[in-house]
């Protein structure tokens, strides 16, 4: 059996639409009441957006729901289906703890609440029955203060158990007019030993290569090969890894046909670049892993050994993955005495 890694999932954009409309129907039913039946949610739910904030607008309607309380719920069974359907070995989730907190409260207690966010999702990842190996990347965020963002770095360098990297969210549009402020906190994760990863390079408008020297993995990046080939050798340099996330073109407008990706796959090999494969937002797709694989494959985008060598990356890439080869490899390895004893 083959196991995989996914290293770019959001934990707003995870739940599957069935799972979010059973929620819904016992907890807070007025979120859908405007949906005559659960194919009109789903459609909803999983249909392409035109722009990128537009798609993003999508998050607001789980983030309102997963709280301290409510995300075990959501956790467990974005594990169970992590485990069982896509047979995942390795799973960050990345989020932006800020907007698990309770809005009625202060920015102050938001913030001081941001921990127990955390050490309910990392105590409710970790699942005996399903022995996935579970890190967090929390999000900073294009739309809020730079206080906030600053204690989401500070929370990640001091729940390091939980917690592998950090990242920036929210519509790569917005970065613009925080440029040197996003770059100030990068350089701080960098100082204080934290792992980084960023959307940029998503869309267009996501192109700021002044960033680019503070991330170890880039989200997404597919602009770089698309519009900036010439900005792959460094890449390749710098050992960074490019999380392609093919559905989400699709769903957010940036492309317009799959095959586009191809280009990317193609300049990046020949570059020596490194892509993991990833699903983004697994539950607004209504895709899983293999899916995206397959899918790849079908319009011949990549090739077998060539989606081998993504899946390797992934595991390479990892950031909290503690061993020095993907499971394949491991389990050759336990098998070895087994095929031995049987051939004496």
């Amino acid at each position: 059996m083959a196991l995989y890694a996914e290293l770019h999932r959001h934990l707003g954009g995870s739940v599957v639409p069935r799972v979010l409309w059973r929620y819904f129907e016992r907890h807070s039913s007025e979120l859908i009441s405007r949906f005559s039946s659960y194919s009109d949610f789903e459609d909803f739910y999983t249909r392409p957006r035109n722009t990128l904030d537009e798609y993003l607008e999508l998050h607001t309607l789980v983030e309102s729901v997963q709280t301290a309380e409510t995300l075990p719920y959501f956790i467990y069974r974005l594990v169970r289906g992590a485990y069982i359907f896509e047979n995942l070995a390795y799973l960050e989730l990345r989020y932006t703890p800020y907007l698990r907190t309770p809005e009625h409260l202060s920015q102050s207690q938001r913030i001081d609440k941001m921990t127990e966010i955390v050490e309910v999702v990392g105590k409710a990842s970790h699942l005996p029955e399903y022995p996935i190996v579970t890190s967090q990347i929390l999000c900073m965020h294009s739309r809020l203060p730079y206080e906030v963002n600053k204690a989401i770095v500070d929370l990640a360098a001091h729940n390091r158990q939980y917690v592998c990297a950090v990242d920036v969210a929210g519509g790569d549009s917005h970065y613009s007019d925080r440029l040197q402020e996003l770059i100030s906190l990068y350089d701080y994760a960098r100082s204080l030993g934290i792992n980084t990863t960023g959307h940029l390079y998503e869309t267009t408008d996501g192109c700021y290569p002044e960033l680019l020297p503070y991330l170890m993995r880039i989200g997404h990046g597919i602009q770089i090969p698309l519009l900036y080939p010439e900005l792959l050798p460094e890449v390749a340099r710098l050992g960074q890894c490019l999380e392609v996330c093919p559905t989400t073109y699709l769903k957010t407008g940036t492309l317009q046909d799959i095959r586009q990706l191809k280009l990317v796959f193609d300049r990046c090999f020949e570059a020596g670049v490194d892509i993991a494969i990833c699903t983004d937002n697994a539950g607004l797709h209504n895709v899983r892993l293999p899916f995206e694989y397959e899918n790849l494959l079908t319009y011949d985008i990549i090739n077998f050994e060539q989606l081998q060598a993504c899946q390797d990356a992934a595991f390479r890439h990892a950031f909290a993955w503690p061993y020095g080869q993907r499971p394949a490899y491991l389990l050759n390895g336990l098998l070895k005495p087994e095929r031995a004893t049987a051939l004496a």
